[in-house]
């Protein structure tokens, strides 16, 4: 009886110090895994050298942490105040890198707020003006901006190359009027924009009023044209 008691003591004894082995080479194992996903470096693409490195800088803090729980609202609180950037996507490179990857806004226009001047992004955002780029037309008019995008997409459906416009004017009543670097002067009804400015580019290419440098369509089915 009592060998057989003495066996069982044995028997338990010997699971137990199984169990503990396990734990102590789970533990281990855990440990070193968690080492090999540890955060070593994220980088950043899309900006120029300079914007890119001082992005990547801001998840500094992020460097020796698990990348695995990691979420990629984080980055985004972060890279949304930036307003060079239009859109960005994350990769969680495992084990242990982060890359960034942005798309840069696009330039649309140069717009006047509290006698500063801003460039006008494609992301909606106000850009600190660069003389630079010269290029873009003139944004005049206490616009919104995504009212500006909006026009612009309608622009881009259009026969008129927005390269070719050297001014742009907002009204309080929403409308608008395009000025070319031709100095043509079109002045766009409220509504129809798309067929107003197909119109308005056809006609600016007759014989007979090529001259003309005021295009009026703010009447309904009215052509007012003047030298």
């Amino acid at each position: 009886m009592l060998q057989q008691i003495d066996k069982k003591k044995n028997i338990f004894i010997y699971v137990i110090l199984l169990f503990l082995l396990s734990t102590i080479n789970n533990l281990s194992l855990h440990n070193s895994e968690n080492l090999k996903l540890k955060i070593k470096s994220i980088y950043v693409s899309g900006l120029s050298e300079e914007k890119n490195l001082k992005i990547s800088e801001e998840f500094d803090e992020l460097i020796s942490k698990n990348i695995f729980f990691i979420s990629k609202s984080y980055f985004k609180t972060i890279l949304e105040k930036y307003s060079l950037i239009h859109s960005f996507q994350i990769k969680k490179i495992f084990p242990n890198s982060i890359e960034i990857q942005i798309e840069k806004t696009k330039l649309l226009g140069i717009a006047h707020y509290a006698d500063e001047k801003f460039f006008i992004g494609s992301n909606g955002k106000l850009i600190k003006y660069n003389p630079n780029n010269k290029s873009l037309p003139l944004v005049y008019g206490k616009i919104k901006t995504e009212n500006f995008i909006n026009l612009k997409k309608i622009i881009d459906k259009s026969i008129l190359n927005f390269e070719e416009i050297s001014e742009i004017f907002y009204f309080p009543s929403g409308r608008w009027d395009i000025k070319m670097k031709n100095k043509i002067l079109i002045k766009l009804p409220n509504k129809n924009l798309l067929e107003a400015i197909n119109f308005a580019i056809k006609l600016t290419q007759d014989e007979t009023i090529k001259s003309n440098k005021v295009i009026d369509l703010r009447i309904a089915n009215y052509v007012i044209s003047k030298k």
